[in-house]
């Protein structure tokens, strides 16, 4: 059986392989120029790519392969679950195949290029962004953040189209919906997974609240208006998921003036991730009409082709995005060449996003903003409990933010027929403890890009901040170090103990081998809860 699997690779691997880069090269090409062609292009790809994974012949070898329990060999086993798992939710036919590529390019599509129209002017998410950082008249920030929704209104009767397809093919595989056929093949354990938000939602309660109350003292003071009139337009981003720019501390002014992409670079080069610039160089990082709005890494080849989008303006923002992305990107970049082209990759979507956040959070470092942005020494102590401050808020509104997300996509999947409009608020108010707007009734939920195009994705996020907070405690105890700066040690750990493994063995046993246990909460707990 060990034979039968290499001979399958064989044959199989170089044309996935092919496809694999052809594909991502062609959504690169649509997402940095956002040009019909582009997006036509990347649409015969991703449909020559699906129909590869659909092949019924090549799924019947894995499955028998995969019965039999006769794999063996480790690494040959590895790549039999993973391409098992790839190629089960694509058993389509060539017409549902071609139904549902011709339906997601085309919301992507509208993703892409749509710019709200606010006082009779198009505005970029950037452009909207900045008003809601920044703006204080009320009516002009509540305009704002109603330009920001437009989208929803534009794409969400196409969404419920997609959901209800994707559901349609997830029960023709034998699964109640899309959300829970595609956690299962994630890896990912759905009563375990809700169990695990249950816990984190219960443990921030109490000190989100008090975090809030504060938050919405200095908000309305700001505003001019009684914290009880506290609506969505009051915060500083379209889905209050960032925290606020605060009146006692405002990172943007440590950036407005320096080149993000320069402090990326002299960061990583400080942990012995010298290859940055390399990266930086295949990289589109700055915003332009048509282009897409948002952030993203790609690894095009799995031999260092890798790549950012970006969209950087000077600010504390896109420090922290393009901190992000680079964590993709050095994950991607630094793989074990030997591996199988297969296993060149994370373990799991969740340990690509714990680097990416592990290094996001870095701007609300006093050590980072000493050594790599050159804060002086004196400012960046006397503010050190106000970046810890800063840093607490930011990760209880992430995981506050990240439980409406998980839940609401759950429901929808669940019955896309109910009332998502109002869901989408139940939701928002619950876990956000943000008032609704009165009388509106608008698909605002449509107005986030991931519950469209990157399904049954968000919960990777909440995951990656607890193996974050693991990777540091790990990091910081092994070390004998309290800052992940300025040590090139850091980076020959997560390299050796994260990057090098690839997906070779199942993502939990990947972090229990790196830092001595099995995924827990308790780290980040520890860090943002009750620290």
């Amino acid at each position: 059986m060990n034979t039968e699997m290499q001979q399958f690779l064989d044959r199989f691997v170089p044309q996935y392989r092919e496809l694999t880069i052809a594909f991502n090269i062609a959504y690169w090409e649509a997402t940095t120029t956002g040009n019909t062609e582009a997006d036509e292009r990347y649409s015969a790809l991703k449909s020559d790519y699906l129909k590869l994974l659909a092949d019924r012949e090549a799924f019947a070898e894995l499955k028998r392969l995969k019965e039999s329990g006769g794999v063996t060999d480790p690494l040959l086993a590895r790549q039999l679950v993973l391409l098992y798992n790839l190629c089960q939710q694509q058993q389509m036919d060539d017409a549902d195949i071609e139904k549902l590529v011709r339906i997601e390019t085309e919301i992507e599509g509208v993703y892409n290029t749509f710019r709200a129209t606010i006082d009779g002017e198009k505005k970029s998410d950037n452009e909207v962004n900045e008003l809601l950082r920044t703006e204080t008249d009320n009516e002009k920030r509540k305009a704002a953040w109603e330009g920001s929704k437009q989208i929803g209104t534009v794409v969400g009767d196409k969404v419920i189209e997609v959901v209800k397809f994707r559901n349609e093919l997830a029960k023709k595989f034998g699964y109640e919906n899309f959300y829970t056929m595609n956690l299962t093949l994630q890896e990912l354990d759905e009563q375990e997974l809700f169990t695990l938000l249950g816990e984190l939602e219960r443990a921030t309660l109490a000190p989100y609240k008090e975090m809030k109350r504060s938050l919405d003292e200095e908000l309305a003071e700001r505003y001019g208006i009684e914290p009880s009139e506290m609506r969505p337009w009051h915060y500083s981003d379209p889905f209050f998921q960032e925290v606020p720019v605060s009146s006692d501390l405002n990172l943007d002014k440590y950036f407005e003036h320096q080149d993000v992409v320069t402090l990326t670079k002299s960061y990583f080069d400080s942990i012995g991730l010298t290859d940055m610039q390399k990266i930086i160089d295949n990289s589109d990082l700055f915003e332009r009409e048509g282009k897409y709005q948002h952030a993203y890494c790609t690894n095009i080849d799995r031999e260092g082709d890798t790549r950012m989008l970006c969209n950087v303006r000077n600010n504390d923002y896109w420090m922290s995005t393009m901190l992000h992305e680079a964590g993709h990107a050095v994950y991607d970049y630094y793989n074990d060449p030997s591996l199988p082209y297969v296993l060149r990759d994370c373990a799991h979507t969740l340990t690509t996003e714990a680097i990416a956040m592990l290094f996001g959070r870095l701007t609300k470092s006093a050590d980072w903003l000493i050594k790599i942005a050159g804060v002086p020494a004196e400012e960046a102590k006397a503010l050190e409990d106000a970046f810890n401050r800063q840093l607490t808020r930011t990760m209880l509104i992430f995981v506050r933010w990240n439980l409406v997300m998980t839940h609401f996509e759950r429901d929808m999947y669940n019955n896309p027929d109910q009332d998502l409009n109002k869901l989408w608020w139940d939701y928002v108010e619950r876990f956000q403890l943000v008032t609704r707007p009165a009388d509106r009734n608008q698909p605002d939920w449509a107005a986030k890009i991931h519950l469209a195009i990157v399904p049954v994705y968000y919960q990777n996020y909440m995951l990656g901040e607890l193996t974050a907070s693991q990777l540091q405690a790990s990091l910081e105890q092994e070390l004998d170090i309290n800052s992940i700066t300025g040590d090139e040690r850091i980076g020959a750990w997560l390299t050796e103990r994260v990057f090098k493994p690839g997906s070779r063995w199942h993502w939990n046993e990947m972090i229990e081998k790196a830092t001595g246990e099995p995924l827990t909460p308790k780290h980040f707990v520890h860090q943002f809860v009750q620290a």
